[in-house]
């Protein structure tokens, strides 16, 4: 039976005979579709490096406003999706949310067979990818109703670890499948490689074929089976504190596309405003912070003005936007998951951007427009940054769970701000050099600490969240922190992006360091002093 009326998981006599193994279940339905969702929302990130290998007619700061596209849809769609599960159960949410992925994995698919797509077209892909980037808010405020307090700082941690497995995943399959004609005539014709290329197995030389269109096609594969799973294997809570009265499937997927329905459109709107001209933006260089908050507000406010029982339940669990922790926490969130998942969404680029061209000087001016033909394959190494981050998440909220969340953070927070400044000095360095790859090692090697420090401390900070706030809170508590953190997606290409055009990369991470500076100090005032409010420890 779909739907449970009973749960009660801190009772341990009901979670040994019978809560364990429903829980268990639903978490190992949930995480590959939280995979396939970081999947869809990210794979910009390698499609546009290989978009400049084969020679696409957009300009290099048009490619990264696909990423930015993704990044900042998917952190607005985790607003409303923050909370589904009381609206609409978790059965139902999940399935939904995993079957519209097909929309945009199936229209990149299509697109990418021809070089003269407009640019339009991949924005508007690159917007229907934030479905993705949504998933995240309902599927941890889901699997937090389903575990005990004391379980959740590694069920969290599993959910988000490895789904943001989604990422790597993503980074080794998708440049492999682009290497051979997996779908036969189904699939499309191969485009010529103008660069050399690559992948998990090596360079790929220019001259030889790709198949970029299965950057697409290849996630179908693993939609269709995953959208039945969901289905016929998840539940729905029915008590009062997670999910009372959610009344039919058919009406719970009316409600969601009317909620995400809102935050695409506001998301729409702060694309316009932000993006220049020649990407059809309004070019009015409205402030991106600016912009970022009228769009969380918009969106926040758009969905109170919605009729009925939407009403009546966002009213109920707005009073989460009462509590001061929420906005402490949601800064704390981001440090950890903001960083991760725009770094993940940047680090291909940068790497091609960084270390693929010669910084030479013509005429006393300074180029950076040079190929390097001993530059790293951004394909083959990028992809293992946010492999070290989802593998080591889990890891973090088990420490959390038997030393104290605030404490593990603490120390990733340190980790982090020492990380991000050597990695702006090797990125200068690099920048100001006619042979790149000799500074490459260090950068690569600090970034994978980042890498590291984000992942601990994301599984930490679910650890103090779950001891800060009460049950019914905690979950929506979970999915508006990751939709504000979640802005990194969109932020960090942005600005990586800004300070490449005027030629100073290293000040975009310089910037970051300052930021988790901020949030050590705010971390030890509010969960690390011993006669703070929420000791933790």
């Amino acid at each position: 039976m779909s739907d449970i009326y009973e749960w009660s998981p801190e009772n341990s006599q009901f979670w040994q005979s019978r809560g364990k193994k429903i829980a268990n279940r639903n978490l190992w339905i949930s995480i590959p579709s939280l995979l396939a969702g970081f999947a869809v929302w990210l794979y910009w990130g390698i499609i546009t490096v290989q978009m400049l290998n084969l020679g696409f007619p957009i300009a290099k700061s048009e490619l990264f406003t696909l990423m930015a596209i993704a990044g900042l849809t998917g952190a607005t769609l985790r607003i409303p999706s923050s909370f589904f599960i009381r609206l609409c159960g978790g059965r139902n949410t999940i399935m939904f949310t995993t079957a519209l992925l097909l929309l945009p994995a199936l229209g990149t698919g299509i697109a990418l067979q021809d070089k003269n797509t407009p640019l339009w077209v991949f924005q508007l892909l690159a917007l229907l990818s934030g479905f993705g980037g949504g998933n995240f808010a309902s599927s941890m405020s889901n699997i937090s109703f389903f575990f005990p307090k004391e379980k959740q700082g590694l069920a969290l941690g599993l959910n988000a670890g490895l789904g943001n497995f989604g990422v790597t995943t993503m980074q080794i399959i998708v440049p492999l499948f682009m290497t051979f004609g997996a779908f036969g005539a189904m699939g499309g014709d191969p485009m010529i490689l103008v660069n050399s290329s690559g992948s998990l197995i090596g360079k790929v030389p220019a001259g030889s074929e790709s198949w970029i269109q299965n950057a697409g096609f290849v996630w179908l594969l693993l939609l269709v089976p995953l959208a039945l799973a969901t289905w016929f294997g998840m539940n729905n809570i029915r008590t009062d504190e997670v999910s009372p009265d959610i009344g039919s499937p058919l009406s719970t997927f009316g409600k969601m596309s009317l909620m995400l329905g809102i935050g695409l459109i506001n998301a729409l709107i702060g694309l316009w405003l932000i993006l220049p001209e020649s990407a059809n933006g309004s070019g009015w260089g409205i402030p991106k912070e600016i912009v970022l908050v009228l769009v969380i507000f918009g969106t926040v406010y758009g969905l109170k003005m919605l009729p009925g029982d939407i009403r009546n339940s966002l009213n109920r669990q707005y009073r989460i936007f009462n509590n001061k922790h929420t906005w402490v926490m949601s800064v704390i969130y981001t440090m950890t998951f903001g960083s991760f998942i725009g770094f993940a969404a940047a680090f291909p680029l940068a790497i091609k951007v960084i270390f693929g061209y010669s910084h030479v000087m013509v005429d006393g001016v300074m180029t950076h427009d040079t190929i390097n033909p001993n530059g790293p394959s951004a394909l083959m190494y990028a992809w293992m940054g946010p492999f070290i981050g989802a593998l080591i998440r889990p890891v973090g909220g088990w420490i959390a769970d038997r030393i104290g969340g605030a404490l593990v953070t603490q120390v990733c927070a340190v980790i982090m701000v020492a990380s991000a400044l050597g990695v702006a000095y090797y990125m200068k360095a690099a920048y100001a050099s006619a042979s790149p790859e000799d500074y490459f090692v260090p950068f690569f090697l600090l970034f994978l600490t980042l890498f590291a420090a984000t992942g601990i401390g994301n599984g930490s900070t679910f650890r103090t969240i779950a001891m800060v706030f009460p049950k019914e809170q905690a979950g929506p508590v979970l999915g508006w922190t990751s939709a504000v953190a979640a802005y990194g997606a969109f932020y960090i290409p942005k600005v990586f992006g800004e300070q490449i055009k005027a030629t100073t990369p290293e000040y975009a991470l310089a910037g970051f360091a300052i930021f988790y500076a901020v949030c050590l100090v705010v971390n030890y005032w509010y969960y690390l002093r011993k006669n703070g409010e929420f000791y933790n420890p």
